[in-house]
């Protein structure tokens, strides 16, 4: 904060009424400095079926179809297929294939999501796939469907559903050029908010297994001082990290007792 304090007083160009018109006064700098970077994140999960994912099996990670509003960002879907730990089937341009191993060293494999819903062409496009399990129970009596997915050796689709979003701003941040120089005065500051969940449904029978949800909220500020210093907070990173943490704790049955051999009663948990 000493630093920041020091390149305010020290921006000559901008002396006068108008600085101190502008000039974020110290104690909101202090205030700026301590809630940018902070952050409140809460994950949740709730389990309907006790089961686990095998080594030899895989699941493919799908935006929920949204006919109307925003869905989940691409950007989002890449991030948790890089975290599960997972072996990337088919990994798209800037990705790489890699097998890792959660601690009971089940290495699952990720099927690639446009690979999968060729294969399964027309029936997971946005304005045809199953909006529910018993949606889901409906297709796999379709001719043909379960013999595909079994082709393919997909068990599970992972729904992700979701958005980061601006919810709140505030503050303002002045730039200007003069015989002295160029430079930026004032405070400005916004907060996001990632809210996620993934539903896991299991293609071979139909049925949904459970669900993963976080919400990130966080703020950011931008401090005007000579140049723009801006002060990220990572909402959607630490989202996509916390959900897929926990995703990959649900897929390979972490909460079972005895590997998934008992049942598990519905509930949630908050971290």
């Amino acid at each position: 904060a000493g630093t920041v304090a020091a390149m305010i007083h020290h921006s000559s160009d901008w002396e006068g009424p108008q600085a101190a018109r502008w000039r974020p006064a110290p104690a909101l700098v202090g205030v700026a400095l301590l809630c940018a970077g902070c952050m409140t994140a809460k994950v949740d999960e709730t389990r309907q079926v006790a089961t686990a994912i095998q080594a030899n099996e895989s699941i493919v990670v799908l935006k929920k179809p949204q006919l109307e509003g925003i869905g989940t960002e691409e950007k989002f879907l890449d991030c948790v297929q890089e975290n599960l730990g997972g072996e990337l089937v088919h990994p798209e341009d800037g990705q790489s294939a890699k097998t890792a191993t959660t601690k009971d060293g089940v290495p699952f494999k990720i099927f690639g999501e446009q690979q999968f819903t060729d294969a399964l062409f027309p029936w997971f496009e946005p304005s045809t796939a199953p909006s529910s399990a018993a949606g889901l129970r409906t297709l796999l009596e379709r001719p043909g469907v379960s013999e595909r997915l079994n082709q393919i050796g997909v068990r599970y689709v992972v729904w992700l559903d979701g958005n980061t979003r601006k919810t709140d701003s505030g503050g303002s941040v002045a730039c200007a050029a003069g015989p002295g120089g160029a430079g930026c005065i004032g405070l400005g500051w916004w907060e996001k908010q990632s809210g996620y969940v993934a539903s896991v449904w299991d293609l071979s029978n139909g049925t949904e297994l459970g669900s993963v949800s976080t919400d990130v909220t966080g703020t950011s500020v931008l401090i005007g001082a000579v140049a723009p210093i801006p002060i990220i907070t990572p909402v959607q990173r630490t989202a996509c990290n916390r959900l897929a943490d926990q995703l990959r704790s649900f897929l390979v049955g972490e909460d079972l007792v005895g590997g998934g051999a008992a049942a598990a009663a519905p509930g949630g948990g908050s971290h």
